[in-house]
C-alpha cells in the first residue's frame, strides 16, 4: 500500500495524513470550493478538486471518488468518520473496483448499519440487550401494547442513523401516537428509512463504549473503554479513558461482549461496539459504529498505539502484533471536542474567521487541529475545529491538565465549546464521576460549580478566548505529548 486517497477533510485527513508520512505512504486528498486553501490540503502530498462545497456534490460522490482513485492508481481508501465512513455501499464499490477500503467490509457495514440487524446479529451471542423490540412496528396499537408492557417511559427510535434523529422520549400512552408518527417522519426525511422500534428508557443511562481490533486471520481484541456521557443533543462533546465506574470484572464483561459482536458481524478493523448503562451497573448493547471514532485519541493515549496505523495494517493483511493478555491501561485521558458553536446559545453554530489562535503545548498535551490562523470555518460542514486531547497519571491529574491546556487555548473570532469544557472539568459532578448523559439537561449552564468560575468562563466566551493545534508527533507512543 503506496499510495492512499483521503475520502475526507479537515482534522480527520490532518490525523490521518500524520500517520501516512510516519509509514512512508503518499498521501492524496480531495477538496471542496470551500476547502481549496484548508489545511488537509496544503499537508498532503497530492491534492485534487472533487466538487462545489456542499458534501453531496463534493465529499459524498462515490463514483467521482473512485474515478479519481483509478485515474491516480491508488492503493487503499481511508474514508475516517462522517461522509462515506460508514456508507456499505461505498464499500462495496470499493472492493468492485479493486480499491482496498480502509475499514470493514459491505457485508459487516451493513449488518451493523441497521440497528435492528445489529440487535438480530448479536442476539444469539448473550449479550445483553435493552428490553423491547428487535423488530421494526407501524402498527400503533401493537406498538402502545408492547410500551405498555415494556413500561413507561419508553424510546421509539430509527431503525437506520443516529445522532439522535428518528428518536423520542414518551412518557405515557396518551402522548405515544403522536410521537410515534414524529419519529417516523423524521427517521424518513433523515435517513429515507421510516422504521421504528420500541425500547424501554434507561434512568440516568452513561454511554460507554469499546474500542475494538480485528484482523482477518481471526483476532480480535478490545482496547479498554472510553466514557461518553458528556454530549450536546446525543452528541458528544467530552470523552475519557477509562470511565471512572468501571472496575476490572466489569471491564472485561464488556469488553468480551464488544469482541462477540464484531465476531457476530465477521469484523475487520478498528471499530466501536457502543453500550448504555443503567444507575445498577447493568449494561446494554447499543450499537456498533464500523469506522474510526471521533474519540479515537484517548484510546491512543492509554495504549500507546496508533489506531489509523493499526487500520493501514490490517487492511494490508497483517496480523495483529499483540494480544489481549499484552494491552494495559496507562494513566487517563480525556478529550474536548472543540466545536464553533455558542455553548450559551444552545450550541449553535458559530462561523467566523480564526483572527487568533494559538495552541496550547506542554507534557501531555495533544491537539488534533483542521485549521490554522486566518483560516474560514466553512457553513457546509461539522463545525469541529480541534480535539483538545491530554494525558496524566490518574484522572485527577488529566482533569487540572485539561483545565491548563483551556486557559492556554486561544481562539478569538467563532464563539467555541472552550468555556464549556472548562466548566465541565471544574463541576462537582464530572469530578466525582458521578454523572450521566443528562449533565448538559440538569446543570448547564448554572450549576454548583464555584461562581467565580462561571464567571470567567462567561468572560472568555464574550472574549472569544479559546485555541487549536496539530498533531505533534512526540514521545508516547507514536505521538508527540506537547
Amino acid at each position: 500500500m503506496q499510495r492512499v486517497l483521503i475520502a475526507n477533510r479537515g482534522e480527520i485527513a490532518c490525523r490521518i495524513i500524520h500517520t501516512l508520512r510516519k509509514l512512508g505512504i503518499t498521501s492524496v486528498v480531495i477538496y471542496s470550493d470551500a476547502d481549496a486553501n484548508a489545511k488537509h490540503v496544503r499537508m498532503s502530498d497530492e491534492a485534487y478538486y472533487i466538487g462545489p462545497s456542499p458534501s453531496s456534490q463534493s465529499y459524498l460522490q462515490m463514483d467521482k471518488i473512485l474515478s479519481l482513485a483509478k485515474e491516480k492508481s491508488i492503493d487503499g481508501i481511508h474514508p475516517g468518520y462522517g461522509f462515506l465512513s460508514e456508507n456499505a455501499e461505498f464499500a462495496q464499490k470499493c472492493a468492485d473496483n479493486g480499491i482496498k477500503l480502509i475499514g470493514p467490509s459491505a457485508h459487516s457495514m451493513k449488518v451493523m448499519g441497521d440497528k435492528l440487524s445489529a440487535k438480530d446479529a448479536v442476539k444469539g451471542f448473550n449479550i445483553p440487550m435493552v428490553p423491547g423490540t428487535d423488530y421494526a412496528i407501524s402498527d400503533v396499537n401493537e406498538a402502545k401494547k408492547i410500551a405498555e408492557k415494556v413500561g413507561f417511559p419508553v424510546l421509539i427510535k430509527a431503525s437506520a442513523g443516529g445522532g439522535g434523529k428518528g428518536m423520542k422520549l414518551v412518557h405515557s400512552v396518551d402522548e405515544f401516537e403522536e410521537m410515534m408518527q414524529l419519529a417516523i417522519n423524521e427517521a424518513t426525511s433523515s435517513f429515507g428509512n421510516g422504521a421504528v422500534f420500541i425500547e424501554k428508557f434507561v434512568t440516568s443511562p452513561r454511554h460507554i463504549e469499546m474500542q475494538i481490533l480485528a484482523d482477518s486471520h481471526g483476532n480480535t481484541v478490545y482496547l479498554f473503554e472510553r466514557e461518553c456521557s458528556i454530549q450536546r443533543r446525543h452528541q458528544k462533546v467530552v470523552e475519557e479513558a477509562p470511565s471512572a465506574i468501571l472496575t476490572e470484572e466489569l471491564r472485561k464483561q464488556m469488553g468480551e461482549a464488544a469482541v462477540k459482536v464484531a465476531k457476530a458481524c465477521d469484523y475487520e478493523g478498528a471499530g466501536t461496539v457502543e453500550f448504555l448503562m443503567d444507575d445498577n451497573r447493568n449494561f446494554y448493547f447499543l450499537e456498533m459504529n464500523t469506522r474510526l471514532q471521533v474519540e479515537h485519541p484517548v484510546t491512543e493515549m492509554i495504549t500507546n498505539l496508533d489506531l489509523v496505523e493499526q487500520q493501514i495494517k490490517i487492511a494490508r493483511g497483517e496480523r495483529l502484533e499483540f494480544s489481549q493478555e499484552d494491552l494495559k491501561i496507562h494513566g487517563h485521558a480525556i478529550e474536548l471536542r472543540v466545536y464553533a458553536e455558542d455553548p450559551y446559545d444552545n450550541f449553535a453554530p458559530s462561523i467566523d474567521e480564526l483572527k487568533e489562535y494559538v495552541l496550547p503545548t506542554g507534557d501531555g498535551i495533544r491537539v488534533d487541529n483542521g485549521y490554522e490562523l486566518g483560516d474560514n470555518i466553512p457553513i457546509y460542514y461539522d463545525p469541529m475545529i480541534s480535539k483538545l486531547v491530554v494525558h496524566g497519571q490518574n484522572r485527577q491529574s488529566a482533569i487540572n491538565l485539561m483545565k491548563k491546556a483551556i486557559r492556554d487555548y486561544t481562539i478569538v473570532g467563532p464563539k467555541t465549546t472552550l468555556p464549556f469544557g472548562g466548566y465541565v472539568m471544574a463541576h462537582p459532578a464530572f469530578v466525582s464521576g458521578e454523572f450521566d448523559t443528562k449533565f448538559v439537561q440538569y446543570y448547564w449552564p448554572e450549576s454548583e460549580v464555584d461562581p467565580k468560575y462561571l464567571a470567567a468562563a462567561k468572560l472568555a466566551h464574550h472574549l472569544n478566548d479559546a485555541a487549536s493545534s496539530d498533531i505533534q508527533l512526540i514521545s508516547r507512543g507514536d505521538f508527540q505529548l506537547s
